[in-house]
C-alpha cells in the first residue's frame, strides 16, 4: 500500500518537485488528414485545438469499451498522442485498424519523454527551453508537463536537480487523492467513461467518433448505475478488489488505496452503486468488520 514520503510529498503540494513520466508514451499522427481521422477516433474536439494546445481524450470501441485514455496535442505538422506507460501499442493498433481510406500515418514518437512540475512554485523556465517540445496542463490537475527531446533527458534532469524528485510511491497517494483513475487500476477494457469522471474527455457536440452511441445512451439515461467516488477507510487497510455493502448488499469495490498525508488516514478510490455517492454516506466492511465514508473527489 503506497505511501508518501514526507519530503516529497510537501514539496509537490507547498513549493515544488518533478516528477519522471518518460515511461508515458506518444504516438504521431502525421498526414494531410490527420486531425480529421484522429477527431473521428477520440471522444473530444480536437478540431477546435489551436496549435500548440491540447485536451483530454479517451478511445473507445465500437461498442464503448475502453481502449485507453490519454490527450491529443495539436503540433503545427502532427497530431501528438501522449497516453500512459505500455498503452502505446494498444492505442496504435486501435487507430490503425481504422485508418482506410484516410491519408495519414501513425507513427510511435520514441524521440520524446514527459517530465512532470508539480507544486505551486512549479516554473517550466527552469529547463531549457531548448529541449521543451510543448507544454501541458499536469496530470493531476494542477502543475506542468513538459514534452520533451529525449535526447535532452539528461539536460533536463540536471537543470532538475534542485528540487525534489517524486517516487513512484508519493506520485500515487497524489494521484489517489487528486481522485485521477488510472488505466489498467481504475479503469478497465469495460469502463464507461462517465463512470470514471472522465467528463472533461468527451464533447457531446462534436459528431461522429467510435464509440459515440454508447456514450449518447448512457448520457440520455442521465445517470451512471456506478461512480467512482473518494472513500475514507480510517485504519481499515482495504486491497484492491475489497466490496463494499449497505444494508447486506454489495454496493461497491475498491480500485486503489492509499495513506493520505492530506486526509490522515487510508484513502480508496471505488465504485459505488448510484443510491450510495452522496459524500458521508456510510458504508459497511464484509463480516461487519466495520464503516467507512464516501467523499467527493478530489479529496
Amino acid at each position: 500500500m503506497p505511501a508518501a514520503d514526507l519530503t516529497e510529498y510537501l514539496a509537490a503540494t507547498t513549493t515544488a518537485a518533478w516528477v519522471d513520466f518518460s515511461a508515458r508514451e506518444q504516438l504521431r499522427v502525421i498526414g494531410p488528414d490527420r486531425v480529421s481521422f484522429v477527431h473521428g477516433m477520440v471522444t473530444n474536439d480536437i478540431t477546435g485545438l489551436a496549435e500548440g494546445a491540447s485536451c483530454p481524450v479517451a478511445m473507445l470501441t465500437a461498442k464503448g469499451a475502453m481502449v485507453g485514455d490519454g490527450r491529443v496535442l495539436k503540433l503545427p505538422d502532427a497530431v501528438l498522442i501522449d497516453t500512459g506507460a505500455g498503452q502505446g501499442a494498444a492505442v496504435k493498433a486501435f487507430l490503425e485498424k481504422y485508418l482506410i481510406s484516410e491519408d495519414a500515418e501513425v507513427q510511435v514518437a520514441s524521440e520524446l519523454a514527459m517530465i512532470g512540475l508539480l507544486g505551486p512554485a512549479a516554473d517550466p523556465s527552469l529547463v531549457p527551453p531548448g529541449a521543451i517540445v510543448a507544454t501541458l496542463p499536469g496530470l493531476l490537475g494542477s502543475g506542468h508537463d513538459l514534452l520533451v527531446r529525449r535526447e535532452a533527458l539528461g539536460e533536463v534532469r540536471a537543470a532538475l536537480v534542485g528540487l525534489p524528485s517524486i517516487s513512484d510511491s508519493t506520485l500515487e497517494v497524489l494521484r489517489i487523492e487528486a481522485g485521477v483513475p488510472r488505466f489498467g487500476v481504475d479503469m478497465t477494457e469495460t469502463t464507461i467513461p462517465l463512470e470514471a469522471n472522465l467528463e472533461k474527455a468527451l464533447h457531446y457536440n462534436k459528431g461522429c467518433y467510435i464509440g459515440q452511441e454508447v456514450i449518447a445512451r448512457a448520457t440520455y439515461r442521465g445517470q451512471m448505475n456506478k461512480k467512482l467516488v473518494g472513500v475514507l477507510l480510517g485504519e481499515h487497510a482495504l486491497e484492491r478488489g475489497a466490496e463494499l455493502f449497505k444494508a447486506e448488499k454489495r454496493v461497491g469495490r475498491v480500485t486503489s488505496v492509499a495513506r493520505s498525508e492530506k486526509t490522515r488516514q487510508l484513502i480508496a478510490l471505488a465504485y459505488v452503486h448510484r443510491d450510495h455517492l452522496t459524500p458521508g454516506t456510510v458504508l459497511d466492511l464484509p463480516a461487519a468488520a466495520g464503516t467507512v465514508t464516501v467523499s467527493a473527489l478530489p479529496f
